[in-house]
């Protein structure tokens, strides 16, 4: 398993001029002028990971870690640049790729997997592992709309450590939930790293980071600041 990140680069355009009007903004919609600002999110990003490995990403708020992921996953396309990837890939971004609110937790269970190619008898064998590791055996018959943000959390990285993934992108999954079982996720993202995995972690957890990463990359303003061992890259980063 690998991934082959080379130059990436990924712009948005934000909103209209500043004080422009609405008759501006109509004569310029129409002539094909640019009247939004340009920003970019990643400026020159590359990288390499390699099966074993814990990646971590970190970085202030908007300053691109979120959309690495969102690129590498396919959600978002990029502008410039090339991403290679060897092997199965699965992302757990925000929460959003997860729990369906309006199913119950077995309705999620089967349709969840089922999106990360797991037949119906390995995901029937799967079953009772996914609902104990995310506490929810009181709640299998539960619509999620019901439940804690921690509790979909719990569901969410349940079914993606059990697809059996290569390649695993982890964004912002422990901004909630319990200490305990955060601790107990990141004991279970090791344990599939030992098996041959490989993790790539965006999170603000940075004791999580430097206790359970192998490297860390340290983003500002869509651009790599610094990429190295955990411990050198975090003390630098709470430096600054």
């Amino acid at each position: 398993m690998r991934i082959i990140v080379k130059d990436i680069s990924k712009k948005f355009k934000i909103g209209f001029k500043k004080n422009q009007g609405a008759l501006a903004r109509f004569i310029s919609f129409f002539s094909g002028k640019e009247p939004r600002k340009i920003i970019w999110a990643l400026k020159d990003v590359s990288f390499e990971a390699e099966a074993g490995e814990i990646i971590g990403i970190i970085g202030e708020n908007g300053s691109g870690k979120s959309t690495l992921l969102r690129i590498i996953a396919g959600i978002y396309n990029k502008d410039d640049g090339t991403v290679k990837i060897n092997g199965k890939l699965v992302s757990l971004i925000n929460l959003k790729v997860g729990p369906k609110e309006r199913l119950t937790t077995r309705d999620n269970i089967y349709l969840c997997c089922s999106l990360f190619d797991l037949g119906k008898k390995e995901i029937k064998k799967k079953f009772n592992s996914i609902v104990e590791f995310a506490e929810l055996e009181n709640f299998v018959n539960t619509k999620i709309y019901q439940f804690s943000e921690g509790m979909k959390q719990r569901l969410a990285f349940s079914i993606a450590i059990h697809c059996n993934p290569d390649i695993l992108l982890l964004d912002e999954i422990f901004e909630v939930g319990d200490e305990d079982f955060k601790i107990k996720s990141a004991d279970k993202i090791k344990e599939l790293v030992n098996k041959g995995a490989m993790v790539l972690l965006v999170s603000h957890e940075l004791w999580m980071i430097e206790k359970y990463c192998d490297r860390v990359i340290w983003l500002d303003k869509g651009r790599i600041i610094k990429e190295g061992g955990s411990e050198e890259v975090i003390k630098e980063y709470k430096t600054n």
